[in-house]
């Protein structure tokens, strides 16, 4: 579902040039549940945001389920992470002037699916929050709205879920409770999950933990 092959990305600080991946090499199998651990600066999120199309890489090659991500433009690599790719991240990233029902609506709004109504409210009843589909993200609590993410990440049906540092922002009882929750939604869905997290308790529920440091790639 997810691969790198060779992948390397530098960025310039001051007058320092960091190796933030330093050729990654990564493969992970449709339905895995990865997850990639490491300090702050290792270059969890440069992963993560090359494997979703946000960033480009310096040298390498990054494909998604099959499909090599340098071989598309701007509005390709737009519309594959539309449809193929669910992201959750810390801060939530909802809109505040969408209602919930709004904001998990969304990726399918863009398709034009009429069925986005349908499947917005199925999903936000799969994670406890139907009741509050006509709120607005500033009436809920960080877990909620975290949960409101989750939802909209799946609600597409994507088949690869990029996941950073979704508890990041929430306290220990509630992360616990939100990644339990995103754990079971990926799994019923039968998606593949990526996250990337410093919770070495979270990472135990994945499949697979690796760990990122000075641009290299290693288990654990």
């Amino acid at each position: 579902m997810l691969e790198l092959r060779s992948v390397t990305k530098h960025y310039r600080q001051g007058g320092e040039v960091v190796a933030a991946l330093d050729g990654v090499d990564l493969r992970i199998g449709a339905g895995e549940f990865v997850a990639l651990v490491g300090p702050s600066g290792s270059g969890k999120s440069t992963l993560l945001h090359l494997a979703g199309g946000i960033d480009r890489p310096d040298a390498g090659e990054v494909l998604v389920g099959g499909v090599d991500l340098a071989g598309l433009g701007a509005a390709g690599r737009a519309r594959l992470r539309r449809r193929r790719i669910g992201f959750v991240f810390q801060f939530f990233a909802l809109l505040p002037t969408l209602t919930v029902q709004e904001n998990v609506e969304l990726p399918l709004t863009f398709e034009g699916d009429r069925a986005a109504p349908a499947r917005a409210s199925e999903l936000l009843e799969r994670v406890g929050l139907g009741g509050k589909a006509g709120r607005y993200p500033g009436e809920l609590s960080g877990g909620e709205m975290q949960r409101v993410a989750m939802a909209r990440a799946l609600v597409a049906g994507a088949p690869l879920i990029l996941a950073d540092e979704p508890t990041g922002n929430l306290d220990s009882a509630t992360g616990t409770d939100v990644l339990d929750l995103l754990a079971e939604q990926v799994r019923a869905a039968g998606a593949t999950l990526l996250l990337v997290t410093h919770d070495e308790a979270a990472s135990g529920r994945a499949d697979r933990v690796l760990s990122l440091r000075d641009g290299q790639l290693g288990g654990l």
